[in-house]
């Protein structure tokens, strides 16, 4: 979407899906229900999220919907003489924060119904209405940003000082003004909210071909079973017990994908190339500076993280080796990936065993948390199973005035319970902005989205290190851990590489052809896991692995994850190796929401990423980790137990 001051911002879906987001397939675990090919409507109530919380029914959507024209309405009355004085400003403001809250409500409703059945043409349609209004809202409010600009500095703070009611406000003008030389004209402002129509169109389109109309391919395992690899199921049979297995799988499934590689390239080609007109219309020098401005973070920080993760590749090829070795493989091959290293661990938890886990796990963030996990899993914001059409991965999407929702796909491996832990962690950022801040300030920045996320995983991990006592055990939580991280710090590095080439290329006046996005990306995973020098093997058929990454959509995104790790291994060690006042520097960051630039924010609870320091601990975490790993494995060999 075109650059806007947060004045206007409205919700676009953000699907933040964990790194290693589990999902079920055919043969449930132990004691974990199968409802993959069930449709919505027969998977029990307490299993599924409580949508009515929004709206009991969509004809009270409807009726809300309409109420939003109303009030999209009384935009020209107000907008009259609107900056004359204060209280016509707070009037026109208070109307506007009202229409975006409201306008979000509908949006989340149509939205999270939508995933969980994605085949639903009644769902479609109403997402496709919101649209339709985002963008006469974007129209109707085009003069704000301009009007403001002409007030004279002197006016405004006289303004904010006489009015109280308006400092909720103060923040978002403020950016604003500091947005003077990006700020399109009324005129094109309007313009360009228009492009609202159709720029979701790239996104919606692929993720129906890679959930819904990409005919899933068969396979038959080792020992007989039959499988559709459908999403679900390829996130969980990539990763079976038997090498074989692992290579079948994933040969399968990206060699039945690559028939639509050439229509996803230009749905992706549509998508990067509708992120250089916002960022030409809002005189900015290319993507990717356009794509951080909203959030004052330079683009130096983008490039140096790149940089230091490819200057720290060894303890990831150290970590490589090691589970190549615990594998008893000759060829590590990027499939094995996905393979627990600890073959002798078969471990699944029910979903209350979940629970209680991260319960535990957070209990030292003290009760004020403890209440608000409660509250999640007392009062249904899981959606728990997989059902039939339902999108795969897991994400939290919050909804203000209400409570945050949280999309799971439970399988029951640890790897789901660390996921359930992250979502949690993204939805209790939320659910305290929520409670602390007034609505123009709730909505936390995109580079803070996945520190609480990651903030949790580290708790967890760090409860089941010093409460496990079996080290064959304690083996496999290190290898998941960082499995985790390499999937976080270094995988979505080379996502954010990849992706800025993808921008430049789209910059230099080029198209992102399939030719030029298969040859690309296979070399940048190629790089970043020694395919050369015999450390993974990465096949051919891995090249449209770009393909099935909804979040380059969402342009310069993936970088977060990366960042958020690493500002949470900070953060969490000092949360449970500090004192009380670490704990509530971590609160007070998740409740300040959006008040405040990110950087600024992590800031003042500890940890500055505008420094090398927090990456350079962050890495030597990462192979101190490694060495324990070592450590216990070189033991548990010793025993026989290997």
């Amino acid at each position: 979407m075109s650059f806007a001051p947060r004045i206007l911002w409205i919700l676009s879906i953000l699907a933040l899906g964990a790194v290693a987001a589990a999902a079920a397939g055919e043969r449930p675990q132990k004691g974990i229900p199968d409802y993959s090919l069930k449709p919505r409507a027969e998977v029990p109530v307490d299993f599924t999220w409580k949508i009515e919380d929004i709206y009991p029914a969509v004809e009270d959507w409807k009726k809300d919907k309409e109420a939003l024209a109303g009030l999209i309405a009384e935009i020209d009355a107000r907008a009259a003489g609107w900056t004359e004085s204060s209280r016509k400003m707070f009037g026109l403001l208070d109307l506007v924060s009202a229409i975006n809250q409201k306008a979000e409500r509908l949006w989340e409703y149509a939205s999270l119904q939508s995933d969980m059945e994605m085949s639903h043409s009644l769902y479609q349609t109403m997402k496709g209405e919101m649209q339709a209004v985002f963008a006469d809202i974007g129209v109707k409010l085009a003069f704000i940003n301009q009007d403001i600009l002409k007030l004279e500095d002197k006016t405004l703070a006289g303004y904010f000082k006489e009015d109280p009611a308006l400092g909720p406000f103060r923040f978002q003008v403020g950016d604003i003004l500091r947005s003077r030389t990006h700020i399109p004209t009324t005129d094109q402002q309007k313009i360009i909210s228009l492009t609202a129509l159709f720029s979701g169109a790239p996104e919606r389109a692929a993720a129906l071909l890679n959930n819904v109309d990409i005919e899933p391919a068969d396979v038959t395992l080792s020992d007989g079973t039959k499988v559709t690899l459908t999403q679900a199921n390829f996130a969980k049979y990539r990763a079976a017990r038997s090498p074989a297995d692992r290579e079948l799988v994933m040969n399968t499934f990206w060699t039945n994908r690559r028939r639509f590689e050439n229509s996803l390239a230009a749905l992706y080609d549509g998508g990067t190339q509708h992120h250089l007109f916002s960022a030409r219309a809002g005189n900015f020098k290319d993507c990717l500076e356009a794509r951080l401005f909203a959030n004052d973070i330079d683009p130096a920080v983008y490039l140096q993280l790149i940089k230091s993760v490819k200057e720290n590749l060894a303890p990831l090829h150290r970590f490589l080796k090691l589970r190549k070795e615990l594998l008893g493989l000759d060829k590590y091959k990027f499939g094995d990936l996905y393979a627990s290293a600890v073959k002798s661990v078969d471990k699944t938890y029910a979903f209350d065993e979940a629970r209680e886990l991260i319960l535990a796990a957070l209990k030292p963030l003290g009760p004020e948390y403890a209440a608000a996990l409660g509250g999640a899993f007392n009062n249904r914001w899981i959606d728990i199973y997989p059902n039939k059409d339902k999108q795969s991965g897991a994400y939290s999407s919050g909804v203000y005035g209400v409570h945050p929702y949280i999309k799971m796909n439970y399988n029951g491996e640890y790897d789901d319970v660390s996921t359930l832990a992250h979502e949690l962690g993204h939805a209790l950022h939320s659910h305290f902005a929520y409670q602390a801040q007034a609505y123009p300030n709730a909505h936390y920045p995109t580079f803070l989205a996945e520190v609480a996320s990651t903030f949790n995983e580290n708790c967890l991990l760090d409860h089941m290190l010093k409460n496990e006592t079996d080290d064959l055990f304690k083996l496999y939580l290190l290898d998941n851990y960082l499995e985790q991280a390499r999937g976080t710090i270094y995988h979505q590095t080379m996502f954010a590489e990849f992706e800025l080439a993808m921008h430049r290329r789209v910059e230099e006046g080029k198209a992102l052809t399939p030719d030029w996005l298969n040859r690309t990306y296979i070399e940048t995973v190629r790089d970043y896991y020694g395919h050369s020098r015999g450390i993974v093997d990465v096949d051919d058929y891995l090249a449209n692995g770009w393909s099935n990454i909804p979040h380059f959509f969402l342009n310069f995104y993936v970088f977060q994850y990366s960042t958020g790790m690493i500002a949470s291994m900070a953060l969490a060690d000092a949360a449970l190796n500090g004192g009380r006042a670490d704990v509530e520097k971590y609160l007070n960051l998740l409740k300040a929401g959006g008040n405040g630039y990110p950087l600024a924010l992590l800031k003042a609870a500890g940890v500055d990423m505008a420094t090398a320091a927090p990456a350079r601990a962050a890495f030597s975490r990462f192979d101190k980790l490694v060495g324990e790993m070592e450590t216990i494995a070189a033991r548990l060999k010793a025993q026989g137990k290997l």
